[in-house]
């Protein structure tokens, strides 16, 4: 492993000190109880939730995104080809805008330049940023949720070590593909409580997954005590990973997956 971690000169300023994505603490009005499980996946024995691999866009073999509704006045109105287009191209370059900028620093005038429209276009599919940006939203925790129902039953043997190698493998493929996204997730004080709070259900989700996919197998040691507090300490380590990869920190991506895994097995095995 190369030991000395650059930052690319595409790198944003946001680092390690935000908090996580989706991490509880130092958010005000935020909901901390999680959802209905969500983890219907392997790791509790019913079927897949999306096969697939994942595409260019993260879609995970579901090429219909939710974001294709558009925003609150799109969704008011049947759209016809051409408006789809248009929107789509709204779509697109708000991810570049939230990509280079931030949330703070994109403004409506850089969204339809960059799509080459007009500000009267944009108000017919989006309310504003935060409605484009919430429409973005919608794909990310679509796929995170196939990502969260696919957690594997991890057995205490090779092969289940190979299935949390690969779950950690398609994670960091779905972050990637979102992580303009999952980045402005991490901006606690520039979004609104609603939007922290989806983020923050998405995490307790996972870790529930996680917890669940950890501890299912049948096993010769007793439950890791605090399991629970164990998944969320894994998944913290994992997005702060992902978020370095997003931000264009030279590091060797497969050995770090490699070790993540690793250390996610050894954490609930151990």
């Amino acid at each position: 492993m190369n030991s000395e971690a650059g930052r690319g000169p595409g790198a944003h300023d946001a680092g390690p000190g935000k908090p996580a994505s989706g991490a509880a603490g130092g958010r005000s009005g935020a909901t901390a109880k999680a959802g209905p499980a969500s983890a219907a996946g392997p790791a509790s024995g019913s079927g897949q939730a999306g096969s697939g691999q994942a595409g260019s866009d993260g879609s995970r073999g579901n090429p219909k995104r939710s974001s294709h509704r558009g925003g609150i006045p799109a969704q008011e109105r049947e759209l016809g080809a051409q408006g789809r287009q248009t929107m789509r191209r709204l779509l697109d370059a708000g991810m570049a805008e939230f990509d280079q900028n931030g949330f703070q620093g994109v403004r409506v005038d850089d969204v339809v330049r960059r799509a080459k429209t007009s500000h009267g276009t944009f108000y017919l599919y989006f309310k504003n940023k935060e409605d484009l940006f919430r429409a973005l939203l919608r794909d990310v925790l679509h796929d995170m949720e196939v990502v969260t129902g696919e957690f594997p039953v991890v057995t205490h043997n090779a092969a289940g070590r190979a299935a949390l190698r690969d779950w950690v493998g398609r994670f960091s493929d779905t972050y990637a593909a979102h992580a303009a996204v999952l980045r402005v997730l991490t901006q606690a004080e520039v979004i609104s409580d609603d939007v922290w709070s989806d983020g923050l259900q998405l995490m307790f989700r996972l870790a529930e997954a996680m917890t669940t996919g950890m501890t299912a197998a049948p096993r010769d040691i007793e439950r890791t005590e605090h399991a629970e507090l164990t998944a969320v300490a894994c998944l913290m380590m994992l997005e702060r990973v992902n978020f370095l990869f997003s931000v264009e920190v030279r590091l060797p991506r497969e050995e770090m997956i490699d070790r993540i895994a690793a250390i996610i097995y050894a954490a609930f095995m151990n």
